[in-house]
């Protein structure tokens, strides 16, 4: 059975403090939970990521020190294949991409997260995709940086 590929999220050298301690963990659970909101048994047996993902990354100076960037939102789109098995479906081969943006992540507290599981896409289509999403998840109250 192949195993977890996830190496193509975690070569290049772009910052991921927003996804915790263990980015390579955070986008498989964020890739799981996606899977069992469509489907409460599904069973992701491994995941890898085919490309380097797309990275966006936006912030704000410091109202304080002007040397200083604060972080308030980021993204990423991964391209993957995955397999997975369910009680109804048995078990198949997804390709697709993994989008996840965060904002409010400054200051601490507010912060929002939202996922997309597109199935058939590209890294393409989906950058442009993400381009709207990381604005897309602020919500009707529109508190968040830009």
């Amino acid at each position: 059975m192949p195993q977890d590929d996830v190496s193509k999220l975690t070569d290049p050298d772009h910052w991921l403090g927003w996804l915790g301690d263990d980015p390579a963990t955070a986008v498989r659970q964020g890739i799981e939970e996606s899977l069992r909101a469509q489907v409460a048994d599904a069973v992701v047996e491994w995941v890898k990521i085919l490309e380097t993902p797309l990275f966006l990354t936006g912030g704000r100076r410091h109202s304080e020190d002007q040397q200083v960037m604060l972080v308030t939102r980021a993204a990423l789109a991964a391209p993957f294949a995955l397999s997975v098995r369910t009680t109804q479906h048995g078990r198949s081969i997804l390709l697709g991409v993994f989008s996840w943006a965060a904002v409010n992540l400054s200051p601490p507290g507010v912060r929002k997260d939202r996922h997309w599981f597109d199935l058939g896409v590209g890294l393409d289509w989906a950058g442009e995709q993400l381009q709207g999403r990381i604005y897309e998840i602020d919500g009707e109250d529109d508190t968040a940086e830009r």
